[in-house]
């Protein structure tokens, strides 16, 4: 066909075709095939580049978001992101080897989301890092009906959870409990839009789904009511219960949770991972002596012959953001501040990780100190602040939060690790009871485990400054192997349903505005667990303990 013919063809089909797709127009090519593929797609490209062409004329079946596939694009062509485009590519099998194909499509065979990025391997090394889940800031004008398709989405995703539990599985939606005869057992799936208590103590939930709303009454007598009262609001859960006069009397609520089935992965190799996060470069409080101690200890030159011996088998480093102090975070921070200009502050960081030996893949996402958007989730680091950074070959960036596969082989199939920063947990240590009551702040292990059982890291919108459009990417659709967070500067390690929950250690003393929301740190700890046994240690680098 004709390049005129080729263009008329493709516009007469609503499509609209890139300078580069048209640059490339071959006679011998069998377009006419090309548009019977993309008829057959459930969700289809809106722009047909040349990359696009390549891949689907070599592939039946491809399960993408185009949607954040043309953003990708859009970001690659204005040199603002180079990254998630490539991952996209890679995806779809168009420029990486047949083995990392398998690795691939084993893994997306696994996840089984269309809206999930998985990405190569990014330097050549026998471990391998995968990108599973990274989100791109994505400019578009805010408006009522994207905040309610993005609400929508997060309730549909747990929704399907929920709806494979046999007690849901005859779910009704909430308007036809109304055709229910009083006295009726019923079991519906909804959105806690509101919760309040009687005068007698007793709970009352507002819950609604898609077709309307309900109140479900939790009498104070009943066992469920200690589980209610960590109910949070926006959180989506099952309810079982009577239905009488209008109103839902709950016998048992059910939440997402993490399947009791879920395997605890080992690794056939003796290799070990450690977890750092809040580094605070260009605080006055950092501590840099202890931090010379770690990279001493990374390069062996530090440590007793145990700890030495540890670092021989290390392989993997995750970082949990607030990697800088940042500029103009809080009221009058300038005081607490050794460097002042936050360019100076990511050349330091590099500095200090440059000094890792190349054989430790390092992974490393944003936290609410660093220089990017604060609402959540938070794209990868921007190269206008921290060009270095990028320029680190064993330094993969992820966005916060991010999913990461490590480690898999034809034989294996790696490690999920879900990094999250973790600036949602002080709004649930302060207000869920039970975390409350044991702790709080000082108990990242139970808020981890309160929001793995929710399958989202942030259930109530106003516990973190949360994209308006983006609220469903703060479900765990795909549980991990490992959970690591930070921010509240705590160390701990926990286990839930063969999960290993990690709050990573800080490297700064305390502050004024540490102090101030409760913060009491735990520094210069790393978490180094073993891959094979999955034992974990706590090492201390503070400098009067050598």
């Amino acid at each position: 066909m004709k390049k005129e013919e080729v263009i008329k063809l493709f516009v007469g089909k609503g499509y609209l075709i890139s300078p580069d797709f048209i640059n490339n127009i071959n006679e011998n090519e069998d377009y006419v095939n090309f548009l019977d593929k993309l008829s057959k797609l459930k969700n289809k490209p809106t722009i047909i580049n040349n990359d696009v062409f390549l891949v689907l004329s070599k592939t039946d079946n491809i399960n993408i978001n185009w949607s954040d596939f043309d953003s990708s694009k859009a970001y690659f062509e204005s040199g603002k992101n180079d990254s998630n485009y490539g991952v996209f590519l890679d995806v779809m099998g168009y420029n990486i080897s047949e083995e990392k194909r398998e690795i691939l499509n084993n893994l997306a065979e696994e996840l089984k989301n269309p809206d999930i990025d998985i990405g190569e391997e990014k330097y050549e090394n026998e471990e391998s890092v995968i990108i599973l889940k990274n989100y791109s800031e994505i400019i578009s004008k805010k408006e009522v009906r994207g905040f309610v398709d993005s609400f929508r989405k997060r309730y549909d995703i747990i929704k399907k959870i929920l709806i494979e539990r046999a007690e849901f599985n005859e779910a009704i939606s909430i308007r036809n409990l109304t055709s229910k005869e009083n006295n009726s057992f019923i079991s519906f799936i909804g959105l806690i839009l509101k919760k309040d208590y009687t005068k007698n103590n007793n709970i009352i939930l507002t819950i609604e789904d898609l077709t309307g709303q309900i109140k479900a009454i939790i009498n104070k007598e009943r066992e469920v009511y200690s589980f209610a009262e960590d109910l949070v609001e926006d959180e989506v859960i099952g309810v079982s219960g009577v239905f009488s006069k209008g109103v839902v009397f709950v016998n048992n609520i059910t939440l997402p949770d993490i399947p009791n089935t879920f395997e605890l992965k080992k690794s056939p190799e003796d290799i070990y991972i450690a977890f750092i996060g809040d580094l605070h470069f260009g605080l006055k409080k950092f501590m840099g002596g202890c931090f010379d101690n770690f990279l001493k200890w990374l390069n062996k030159d530090y440590g007793d012959s145990k700890e030495k011996e540890i670092v021989e088998k290390l392989k993997y480093l995750f970082i949990a953001g607030d990697v800088v102090e940042g500029v103009g975070i809080y009221p009058e921070q300038d005081k607490d501040l050794e460097i002042k200009d936050i360019y100076k502050q990511y050349e330091l960081v590099a500095e200090y990780l440059g000094k890792i030996p190349k054989n430790i893949k390092i992974v490393m996402c944003g936290g609410n100190h660093d220089a990017m958007r604060i609402s959540e989730p938070q794209p990868i680091f921007d190269k206008k602040f921290s060009a270095s950074l990028h320029k680190i070959k064993n330094l993969t960036l992820v966005s916060n939060p991010g999913l990461i596969n490590i480690h898999a082989s034809k034989d294996f199939p790696g490690f999920n690790i879900l990094l999250y920063h973790g600036f949602s947990f002080p709004y649930y240590a302060d207000n869920v009871k039970s975390i409350k009551s044991k702790g709080g702040i000082l108990r990242p292990d139970l808020i981890m485990e309160f929001l793995l059982k929710r399958r989202n890291l942030a259930p109530t919108y106003a516990s973190s400054l949360v994209d308006p459009l983006m609220v469903e990417h703060l479900i765990i659709d795909k549980v991990p192997d490992f959970f690591c967070s930070g921010h509240i500067h705590r160390v701990s390690v926990s286990q839930y349903k063969n999960i290993t929950c990690i709050n990573s250690s800080c490297w700064v003393t305390q502050t004024r505005d540490m102090e101030r929301r409760g913060i009491i740190p735990d520094p210069a700890k790393v978490i180094v667990v073993n891959l094979k046994t999955r034992e974990h240690k706590i090492l201390n680098f503070e400098e009067n303990v050598r």
